[in-house]
């Protein structure tokens, strides 16, 4: 890529609000973080809702795909090479009229941006949540798994040990860590995805989002829910893995990979 010949850095962020955030620092971050390709979660807002100087960012093209509702879901990326191609959504007006996914087709791998839903409302969304894992990942599955690597980055919405979760004895029947929602992640990592940052990190309290209303980030009282989940082939080529908690602007810090191309 443009960056550089041997390797490439991706960054997922949930902004919480691309409105909000452009005025808390992201630009400035932008800059700094000197990511080749950049996937922006929960942007909540339209295109023509999004200003110009943040949807045209010099050496980069970026793709929006926004939720049918207004200031809802809504996810983005930002790519300093071209990819082959771009879809939004993945097939199901269901899922698809929520802007949760964006894929990018590189020569040789597909990278998914994904908002996974929250399934807090109660049984019903917990239920559109499982379904809407298990049917992206068949998408997945179907298409990419015998032709590229498949990188699948962004807010899973379920931190999969206790390990991921201050609180996890508190927390089983919350959604986010009730056991069927775990077991969900664990099925993954039996298809062969890799959680790449517990290749790399192994340590406690390493978080990615904090509530915002408890001022829960002051404490470090967090969840590790944003992930890059990646096929065994990506994991291979992957030099680094982090979490950027000290960038602030959301209830949610980017995280970023490495990789070789």
């Amino acid at each position: 890529m443009a960056k550089s010949k041997n390797k490439i850095k991706i960054f997922s962020w949930n902004v919480n609000g691309i409105r909000a955030v452009q005025n808390k620092g992201f630009m400035d971050w932008f800059t700094k973080c000197k990511g080749n390709i950049i996937c922006l979660q929960e942007t909540k807002a339209q295109p023509d809702q999004i200003a110009d100087g943040v949807k045209n960012i010099k050496g980069f093209t970026s793709y929006w795909f926004s939720a049918e509702k207004k200031g809802y879901s809504s996810v983005a990326i930002y790519s300093d090479t071209e990819p082959k191609k771009i879809l939004t959504g993945f097939g199901n007006p269901d899922f698809d009229k929520e802007g949760r996914v964006i894929i990018a087709e590189y020569d040789n791998f597909a990278l998914a941006n994904v908002y996974f839903p929250n399934g807090g409302r109660g049984p019903e969304r917990i239920k559109y949540k499982l379904d809407f894992y298990d049917e992206l990942f068949f998408f997945l599955e179907k298409k990419y798994r015998d032709r590229k690597g498949i990188i699948v980055v962004g807010d899973y919405n379920t931190a999969h040990k206790e390990i991921d979760l201050a609180r996890p004895k508190e927390n089983t029947t919350t959604s986010g860590f009730m056991p069927i929602e775990r077991e969900w992640i664990d099925r993954l990592l039996n298809l062969g995805y890799i959680d790449i940052f517990r290749k790399f990190n192994n340590k406690p309290e390493q978080y990615t989002y904090w509530d915002q209303i408890t001022r829960a980030r002051e404490r470090n009282v967090g969840w590790r829910i944003d992930y890059f989940l990646v096929t065994q082939d990506i994991a291979d080529r992957t030099l680094k893995a982090e979490i950027h908690s000290d960038i602030m602007g959301s209830d949610h810090c980017p995280i970023s990979i490495t990789l070789e191309v």
